[in-house]
């Protein structure tokens, strides 16, 4: 019968790429027959063929049986190929491993060929079990009198030492005596397993250090040099002593050597060594440093790369030597290959300081911009006063994928913003550097550069005014709002500038120039975050304008600002239909706080210039003389909105100053918010009439409000306790028609309530229905800030700042504040709860004492009327004083 052999199965797979599925079935059924024949040399030719098509991806397990009779062959070429597939399909979950045990022991017992044989396969299947088993086998082989067996030999003892560790203690005894070996290739193959075995336990390897040494020392094999300094990089780290013992020869390498593969492998151990540490490892960090160097020169991209790599690893120890070579890797930023530019960024990152911060920046800076497009103003300005340290170069762009374009973006802000802001000196130069960022990046990096034009307003005093001017621009940018919604558009930088412009519109001197831009139609289009910010911009600005209009206050504004408030009611009136939730709630309260400056704009009167004709002088205050003017010569609304953003300073808070509030005493974090709702609302007494229930908190005591016989609290009926007092509200009788009807409508709606997942319940007693809606006291907002006199003129741009010096110094408030009360010891490195500080009150956080007020007219309610009802019971605590005991309760007007 004939058979195919393996060339016959490769010459079918060939002939066959239509069909190979039914070639490959085909041969597998002429395979499994001659497996079970009793012919050896068939059976051997099988599993070849077998092999080979499992080198193809077919399963071979179902042969594992066949493939040890192979192995146990008497012929030394059938026995290589069971060898081979044993080490090509055996792993340690084959389950006729355990019988090749006595075989591979008797194999290893038999002519140098054999034993040659079963030492490769053995380290190819070797399992934790023939590990175990096998070991002192491979120790005696190390023996060997044949170099090539040593070898082997040697090789399986680092498989035989992985799978069974308690091998290990005397595999090192038996290693280091085959440094010694006579042949170079033994020993060659020794330190290489040496330096595997290194790697998980060096200590162990430290007394075989002098005779590696002398290797090191006198040995001519690259390939073997490569190895030793690679094991000495793993040593020196445990033995100090080294450093110094190893410093003059791999400085003689380094400076001999023309294998590059050697070359790194000396800096790359100097470096992981800590052999540059020192006055000593000055010399070998000068030579390292200018070996790569010269590499950054060659026409090898692999050797541009490495030295690259060794570069940033030299540079935290060493940047002042690795300084010197600035232009040299700065020019491999502009390298077509994407890996090397990326090494080289990283490389420069490094690199930066003070004094070479703005001229790296400014060679970043120019990959970002188009080839079509100018460079931009920070660009030119810098071009201008900086002298960079290359000759200028035409612009290239080496590549314009967004992902090197991103990273390159990201490298240049957190360049500048590293160790907060250490390295930047002038602050009106990062500013306009972070806006170029935003025009030429065309990535997704306007979130990053947001937070940062935030965070260095916030931080940095004397840039305001600049930041203001920079801000002012990219809201008057229409560009901006048209390309919003594209890939790359920065619109998050949108977000900053309101913001900025908003909280310092006091460096602005025309605000109401920028309305139109904080209330444009295209605003809608942004994201609802940025379009919140806006609406809130806009009111802040407004305010401080109205503000200053009304110290300046001329009849002649009166149309303005009519104007302006009209202008604005009927911008914000397209946002109080957003469907964006924060949009809408924003701009319905700011139109009705614009409502109520409106009416009072509207009914403003001029005043009357009062004239006297006994000498008095005309420009004595109307303030001074009520009888004449009762109120102000501006509206009193314009002082409405500024107060509500101008109480406090906003200053940059310190990274533990959520962690150093003390909790305050009383405060109960781990108290439900929403207690149960297994309360009784109402409870009915013995007349069967309902009595609302009313729990007003002591300080020592609790109590019941004392009852009428009709179950009808008694008009200015009052308790008095020792050092208290509490004010209870008249109720109204009810028929039990009425009563029952309320309690049916409330039993409905609790249910609903309850059923109802949005809904947060509370089982604190309902308030009393109030019926009498005239009856609530109405309160004037007349705490208004006095009008100051304005020194400087009005300008059309940024505040006169004749002051300010022309290099203003910039001081960066890296702390950040800390709350009142905090405590100064540093926090718990265990998590605990978040706590909270009470909200001090506004003349407690502000440092100067509060203005005096003007006495506007107010609009007073008289004490003596009866009100039907009162929203919820008015506790009144104070202390008791001697001889005063009205019977009537004078209102406060400062409560709060």
């Amino acid at each position: 019968m004939w058979e195919r052999t393996l060339q016959d199965i490769i010459r079918g797979l060939r002939a066959h790429k239509n069909d190979e599925a039914k070639f490959i079935a085909q041969a597998m059924d002429e395979i499994r027959k001659e497996v079970k024949s009793k012919d050896m040399e068939l059976k051997a030719g099988a599993v070849m063929k077998l092999t080979y098509l499992n080198m193809l991806g077919y399963d071979m397990n179902w042969a594992s049986f066949h493939i040890i009779e192979v192995m146990s062959s008497s012929k030394i070429h059938l026995k290589a190929v069971g060898y081979l597939a044993a080490t090509q399909s055996f792993d340690e979950d084959t389950d006729v491993l355990m019988l090749t045990t006595n075989l591979i022991k008797k194999d290893l017992s038999s002519s140098p060929a054999e034993v040659a044989i079963t030492l490769n396969g053995l380290s190819s299947v070797v399992t934790p079990d023939l590990a175990r088993d096998l070991g002192p086998e491979v120790f005696i082989m190390l023996n060997h009198s044949r170099p090539h067996i040593r070898k082997r030999a040697v090789l399986t003892l680092y498989r035989v030492c992985e799978k069974y560790p308690e091998a290990l203690p005397q595999g090192i005894i038996r290693l280091q005596e085959r440094l010694d070996d006579s042949d170079p290739g033994v020993v060659s193959a020794t330190v290489n397993v040496i330096c595997e075995l290194a790697r998980r336990n060096p200590q162990d390897y430290l007394p075989m250090a002098p005779r590696l040494f002398h290797l090191l020392t006198t040995s001519s094999n690259n390939w073997m040099l490569i190895k030793l300094i690679k094991l000495f990089g793993s040593l020196s780290p445990h033995e100090p002593r080294l450093v110094k013992k190893l410093q003059p020869p791999i400085t003689d390498l380094i400076s001999t050597t023309t294998a590059i593969s050697l070359l790194y492998e000396c800096v790359h151990t100097c470096i992981i060594g800590n052999m540059l540490q020192g006055p000593s490892g000055l010399s070998l960090a000068q030579t390292c440093v200018s070996k790569l160097a010269a590499f950054l020169q060659d026409a090898d991209q692999n050797l541009k790369y490495i030295a690259l790599l060794a570069l940033v690893k030299i540079v935290p120890t060493h940047v002042d030597l690795v300084a010197e070579h600035q232009d040299v890797i700065l020019a491999s930023v502009d390298d077509d290959d994407i890996s090397i530019r990326m090494r080289a960024l990283e490389l420069v990152s490094a690199l930066v300081n003070k004094h070479n911060l703005q001229s790296i920046v400014q060679q970043l800076l120019s990959h970002l911009v188009q080839p079509q497009t100018s460079i931009p103003s920070a660009v030119q300005s810098l071009s201008q006063h900086v002298v960079p340290s290359i000759p200028p170069k035409a612009l290239s762009a080496p590549s314009h994928s967004p992902a090197y374009r991103l990273v390159l973006s990201q490298r240049i802000i957190s360049m500048c913003s590293d160790s907060m802001y250490d390295n930047v000196t002038d602050f009106e130069w990062y500013l306009s550097v972070l806006v170029d960022l935003t025009y030429v990046s065309n990535v997704d990096i306007g979130a990053q550069i947001r937070d940062q034009l935030v965070d260095v307003v916030g931080r940095v005093r004397a840039v305001r005014a600049c930041a203001v001017k920079l801000m002012v621009k990219l809201l008057s940018d229409e560009t901006l709002l048209v390309h919003a919604g594209e890939p790359g558009s920065c619109s998050e930088v949108l977000w900053a500038a309101a913001w900025i412009c908003g909280e310092y519109c006091s460096e602005l001197l025309a605000p109401e120039e920028l309305l139109p831009y904080l209330l444009h139609s295209e605003v809608a289009n942004l994201d609802p975050d940025t379009v919140a910010v806006y609406l809130q911009a806009a009111t802040k600005v407004f305010g401080y304008w109205s503000t200053e209009a009304a110290q300046q206050w001329t009849d002649d504004l009166l149309d303005k600002v009519k104007g302006a408030v009209d202008s604005v009611m009927e911008r914000l009136e397209d946002f109080v239909s957003s469907p964006h939730i924060e949009v809408q709630e924003r701009a319905a309260n700011i139109l009705q706080l614009f409502a109520f400056v409106k009416h009072d704009l509207t009914t403003y009167r001029p005043k009357l210039e009062p004239t006297f004709s006994d000498g008095y002088s005309a420009s004595v205050s109307v303030f001074d003389i009520p009888e004449f003017d009762s109120g102000p010569a501006f509206p009193k609304g314009l002082y409405l909105i500024h107060p509500l953003f101008s109480a406090y300073e906003l200053n940059p808070v310190a990274s533990a100053a959520q962690a150093s509030v003390p909790v305050p005493e009383g405060l109960d974090l781990d108290t439900w918010i929403v207690p149960s709702m297994q309360v009784s609302v109402h409870d009915e007494n013995e007349g069967g009439e309902v009595v609302a229930e009313k729990k007003v908190k002591k300080k020592s005591k609790k109590g019941k409000e004392k009852e009428s016989s009709n179950g009808t609290r008694p008009k200015g009926m009052k308790k008095k306790k020792e050092d208290e007092e509490a004010l209870v509200p008249l109720e109204e009788t009810e028929t039990p028609e009425e009563i029952a009807e309320r309690e049916r409508q409330k039993a409905e709606r609790l249910e609903r309530m309850r059923e109802d997942p949005y809904y947060i319940t509370n089982d604190r007693p309902s308030k009393l229905p109030v019926d009498d809606v005239d009856s609530i006291p109405i309160v004037q907002l007349d705490e208004l800030p006095p009008p100051t006199p304005k020194v400087e003129p009005r300008l059309f741009a940024l505040k006169s700042s004749s002051a300010r010096s022309s290099s203003p110094r910039f001081v960066v408030e890296k702390e950040g504040e800390m709350p009142e009360g905090a405590m100064l010891t540093p926090p718990q490195s265990h998590s605990a709860p978040i706590t909270r500080q009470q909200t001090p009150s506004l003349f407690e956080r502000i440092s100067t004492p509060p203005p005096i007020l003007p006495s506007f007219q107010q609009y007073d309610v008289p004490e003596s009327d009866v009100r039907a009802s009162t929203p919820e019971p008015i506790k009144v605590t104070k202390a008791k004083r001697k001889g005063t005991s009205t019977g009537k309760k004078k209102r406060s007007t400062g409560a709060g």
